[in-house]
């Protein structure tokens, strides 16, 4: 049975976001739980009864798609389950945000732009208060329930999508007609800058092998085709690499925000164009990865134009 839809307002800009419930084996299942907030919250007492809940599945712990775990976890009898490397994020919480203000500086970002972003995760905004028991989706998930969790990194390195038979649930990784930037972030296994790009690129791989199934989105009311929504994005990014390539060379990723970006003062906003500056360099490094999982799809031929552009040295 395709699991139902619960569209639920949030206050962020990416608009209202989607939470879905199944009963599997008798057992009543929510995946996401929409933002920290009283109309969330509310919602899903409104909604679903909650006195029957068992699993709490989240896609990746954005503050739209989890913030209501902890209340849940406090006030029902369900297991949350969070992806492997969210888990890893929330035991190494202070030391991941140490390193990743490491990071900046050393992308040229200096110490005001670091206190106004400091601020900015500090707000509680980002980061909802973390849950007091957890499970790994990949690992301890129950099989009696049928659903599979396939990682597919790429928005963040914890991108998990849940799937049955002839279901998706995607989160943030396949969204019709957003182009979304992966976030930088820190490797939570090894201490060092996470590689997005050839995440994507193995992710890649991963959503095309959902072509026979639904696609249930995080946002948005629907995904037309897989392969439609995939090339879309990889045009978009393309097309963006084109335009930004000129002013990369030896620049650091600070001076080119302030060159190219001169309007862009939010710390946020500027977070998210660092993550997209990034993911470009590592594609400009070595295109090749990305054209092998073009292959291996069969996509290859439908962005190969936009490929050759910004692959020819």
């Amino acid at each position: 049975m395709i699991p139902r839809q619960h569209t639920v307002e949030t206050p962020y800009m990416v608009g209202p976001v989607h939470c879905y419930s199944s009963v599997r084996d008798g057992e009543l299942i929510l995946f996401d739980t929409g933002p920290p907030t009283d109309t969330g919250r509310a919602f899903l007492q409104r909604t679903l009864d909650l006195t029957q809940l068992r699993h709490v599945l989240v896609t990746h712990c954005h503050i739209d798609h989890y913030g209501q775990s902890a209340w849940l976890v406090a006030n029902t009898d369900a297991e949350l389950y969070l992806p492997y490397r969210d888990v890893l994020k929330i035991r190494h919480h202070q030391e991941r945000m140490q390193l990743m203000y490491e990071l900046l500086t050393g992308l040229g970002f200096g110490s005001q732009y670091l206190n106004q972003l400091r601020r900015v995760f500090d707000r509680g905004v980002l980061f909802p208060p973390f849950p007091e028991r957890y499970r790994v989706a990949e690992t301890e998930l129950p099989t009696r329930l049928g659903i599979t969790a396939l990682p597919c990194p790429g928005h963040s390195q914890s991108d998990l999508v849940y799937h049955g038979d002839d279901w998706a649930i995607t989160g943030d990784t396949m969204l019709r007609g957003i182009f979304q930037s992966p976030l930088l972030d820190i490797d939570t296994e090894t201490g060092v800058r996470f590689n997005n790009y050839r995440a994507y690129c193995s992710s890649i791989v991963n959503l095309a092998g959902l072509r026979d199934k639904r696609i249930l989105p995080g946002h948005r009311m629907f995904i037309d085709r897989v392969d439609d929504t995939l090339c879309f994005y990889l045009s978009k990014l393309l097309q963006r690499v084109h335009q930004v390539r000129p002013h990369l060379g030896r620049s650091t990723v600070a001076e080119v925000i302030d060159r190219v970006f001169v309007d862009m003062k939010d710390p946020f906003h500027v977070f998210l164009k660092a993550s997209e500056i990034l993911f470009m360099k590592d594609l400009l490094e070595d295109p090749q990865p990305l054209r092998e999982a073009l292959e291996q799809t069969g996509l290859f031929a439908r962005v190969e134009e936009a490929y050759h552009q910004v692959a020819v040295r």
